[in-house]
Formats: structure tokens, C-alpha cells, sequence
């Protein structure tokens, strides 16, 4: 069963539908026993990162998401659900995150217009010593995503980033490493090629 984490925020219902329009079923929770039995999880992101760290914590989840994390469960975290997964966020102060990636939780430059909000490109990572991410299968190099987001991450690890988007300078738009997906972009709102992302992921479940 793929579990969607609910933190009392975002848009967990259009990324239900979206699971269900490739044929996935799955559970919205907050409580940490449903998420501890979960075959797989997703994080999805929208809203601010001091509410939703407090709520994961106050709730004990974010102990759960780690354990689950290590034990080898897929793992998706969507925008803010990515972000939460830092070791800390500046966004409306300094606040710690799950600390499960080694980085930091940035806003864009003054330059830039922000939310950055729209379709953008994302841009693999080539590196002949490097496998497929297993949750692009099929999706092609350089197509657009939609994106809504005023803060980027900054990984202290630029091997565990596989694609990158450009807005005023290149910041991670997918991480990988292991059974841990991450992307700045929703896929629940990027049509078709959205839609692969998560069926590929629902297919790891």
C-alpha cells in the first residue's frame, strides 16, 4: 500500500487522483502506525516548512518516515515534502529538518521573480557511471515540469542530484539516492510526463 503522509496541509487529494488515474490506490494518514506499515511512502509539499516540521514532529511521523527511510522503503518526497528532507530550511527563519539529506533550504535570489511558479525544464545529469533513475523511466531528457516554489535546496552531495532546472541559476529539480526519490517540481500537476513519474514509482511499491 503506498501511503500519502497528511501534515495538515498541501494538496493530498490531487495527488490521490493522480496515483488512481495510473492505476494506484492509496491511503492519506497522519497516523504513525498506518505509515509504519506502508509498502511505500509519499511526502508531498505545499505550504510552509516551519508548519510542517512541527507537525511531523509533534505527531511522531517524522520518526517514522526516517525508520521507513532506512529500511528500504520507496520514499517520494514532492516540493516541500523534498525539502523537509534537509538537514535544515531559512525559509521564514532557520528551522531543522528530517536531516535524512545533508544540505540546506534556500530562496531564490533577489534577481528572480518569486514563487517560481510554471512550466520549466528539467535537465538530467549525464554520467556514464550512473544508472537510470528508476522513477524516469521513460521520461524524456529536458522535458517540462510544473513548478510552484520560492525556496531551492542546496545538497551538500551533488551525486545524489539527477536532474537540475535553471531560474536565475541551476538548482536541483530530482534527487536520488537509493530507495529515497525527491523532486522540487509536482508531478501530480505535469500532465503525462507526470503521470510516469508516478507510475514508476508506484510500480517500486
Amino acid at each position: 500500500m503506498i501511503v500519502i503522509v497528511d501534515y495538515g496541509m498541501g494538496n493530498l487529494k490531487s495527488v490521490q487522483n493522480a496515483f488512481a488515474k495510473v492505476g494506484y490506490k492509496t491511503v492519506i494518514t497522519d497516523n504513525p502506525n498506518r505509515i509504519k506499515k506502508a509498502g511505500a511512502i509519499v511526502l508531498p509539499g505545499v505550504g510552509a516548512f516551519r508548519d510542517a516540521i512541527k507537525f511531523l514532529k509533534d505527531k511522531k511521523i517524522d520518526k517514522e518516515l526516517i525508520k521507513a527511510i532506512k529500511a528500504g522503503k520507496p520514499f517520494l518526497g514532492i516540493c516541500l515534502g523534498m525539502q523537509l528532507l534537509f538537514t535544515f530550511s531559512e525559509e521564514g527563519g532557520l528551522f531543522d529538518g528530517l536531516n535524512i539529506i545533508p544540505g540546506r533550504v534556500k530562496r531564490f535570489p533577489v534577481s528572480v521573480k518569486c514563487p517560481h511558479l510554471g512550466w520549466n525544464k528539467v535537465k538530467f545529469i549525464h554520467n556514464s557511471n550512473r544508472n537510470m533513475n528508476p522513477i524516469f523511466k521513460d521520461v524524456l531528457d529536458e522535458s517540462y515540469f510544473y513548478f510552484v516554489h520560492s525556496y531551492y535546496c542546496e545538497v551538500d552531495n551533488p551525486k545524489i542530484i539527477y536532474s537540475t532546472t535553471d531560474y536565475g541559476l541551476f538548482f536541483p529539480s530530482s534527487i536520488w539516492r537509493d530507495n529515497l526519490y525527491g523532486v522540487q517540481f509536482h508531478p501530480e500537476k505535469s500532465s503525462k510526463q507526470g503521470l510516469k513519474i508516478l507510475k514508476n514509482f508506484g510500480e517500486l511499491s
